[in-house]
């Protein structure tokens, strides 16, 4: 059987975490909107725990956590609920890059469709964002940026702390999709300044189906976000919806395992990806993005298409070619595009990704599969 190498794409669920998960839905089942009895009361309270577990991860105030299916979810509500904000105060002005996740392009189109205007910053090869840019981009109108934290083709890791500083005197709020960092590398998240993260669960090691939105106040007032569905006061009316406490529970031990471990995790990963480096370099194979995550390497190798070479390690790695995303209908990738690779290096490209339990690598294997297609 192959060895998962596609954890960008979703993670494997931490065992503990699935045993967990396990004991709320078997026997602590109640709703956490329950308040007359014990099953209720035992929910609510797994949901609290895990909110300050969360939380915790990004120096935030557990009240400032608010569960969501997921990232995309997430980004939704930051990107879209601040649209009742942009009519009252004229600002409708968004900056972002053309990098992001569709789940961040996609309803900033919708709002530049509806009337925003919207910049895009350059990217170059590395898939770094340059801060200059950022704040020659800046406007009084301008109401939004959101900058992802990880890419999740590439793993280049954005200049957050720079950012911040640029923000520093201005009014835009701050959103960052960190789906692919959150708990990996935490350090820089827990800047104040960034006034919302979205996360999601299965890039965690937690499972499928739930996510969050920090979203922090600004001294004593809140972002004024306004809710995309209607139906219930679930999460101070932000998300309505009967919480998934087994899934929540998952979610903050999840966090709680990462924000304890997450040092070692990542050497254990640099150590990977270093051995896949030092087997793929020498067959020409050229790294797609600069200052990428110890988790995730992006290659292209002269005249091998990453088609025949998914097929050709088949049964020994399963690796990708882009985002699990918009894999069902494979169209070029936007974000390699978006940083001036030609077509044959974006055809050729294949994203390896990897997490503290992935098995010992069959890496002579790898080598003479790719070597045969040269």
């Amino acid at each position: 059987m192959s060895i998962y190498l596609d954890c960008n794409a979703t993670t494997p669920v931490s065992p503990t975490v699935a045993e967990l998960v396990t004991y709320y839905l078997r026997e602590e089942f109640g709703n956490a909107g329950s308040r007359t009895h014990e099953f209720g009361l035992s929910a609510k309270h797994a949901v609290e725990k895990a909110r300050g577990q969360v939380a915790s991860l990004a120096d935030a105030d557990k009240s400032e956590v608010f569960f969501t299916s997921g990232a995309t979810e997430s980004n939704n509500i930051a990107i879209l609920g601040l649209s009742a904000e942009a009519i009252k105060s004229g600002k409708r002005h968004i900056i972002t890059t053309p990098i992001e996740h569709k789940a961040v392009l996609e309803p900033i189109g919708y709002l530049a469709k509806n009337g925003f205007d919207v910049t895009y910053l350059n990217v170059d090869q590395s898939g770094i964002v340059n801060p200059t840019d950022l704040k020659k981009s800046l406007r009084e109108d301008t109401l939004l940026v959101s900058i992802m934290h990880i890419n999740n083709e590439t793993g280049s890791i954005q200049p957050i702390s720079e950012i911040c500083k640029i923000l520093e005197d201005h009014g835009a709020y701050f959103h960052i999709d960190a789906a692919q960092g959150y708990g990996k590398y935490p350090e820089e998240l827990t800047n104040s300044r960034i006034d919302m993260l979205s996360i999601s669960g299965h890039k965690l090691y937690a499972p499928k189906g739930i996510g969050a939105l920090i979203v922090r106040r600004r001294g004593f007032s809140k972002i004024p976000l306004e809710p995309l569905m209607f139906g219930g006061g679930q999460e101070k009316g932000l998300r309505p919806g009967t919480l998934p406490v087994a899934l929540i529970a998952g979610l903050g031990l999840a966090c709680s395992e990462a924000q304890e471990h997450y040092l070692e995790w990542r050497n254990k990963c640099q150590k990977i990806k270093t051995s896949l480096l030092d087997i793929l370099l020498p067959l020409g194979a050229k790294v797609n993005g600069e200052n990428s995550a110890s988790h995730v390497l992006n290659i292209s190798i002269p005249h091998v298409n990453s088609e025949a070479a998914m097929v050709a390690l088949k049964g020994i790695v399963a690796v990708s070619n882009g985002s699990a995303c918009t894999s069902q209908n494979y169209t070029a990738s936007h974000v390699l595009e978006a940083m001036g690779y030609d077509e044959e290096r974006i055809d050729g490209a294949i994203r390896i990704s990897w997490c503290y339990m992935t098995e010992e690598l069959p890496l002579k294997d790898i080598q003479e599969k790719i070597q045969r297609l040269l």
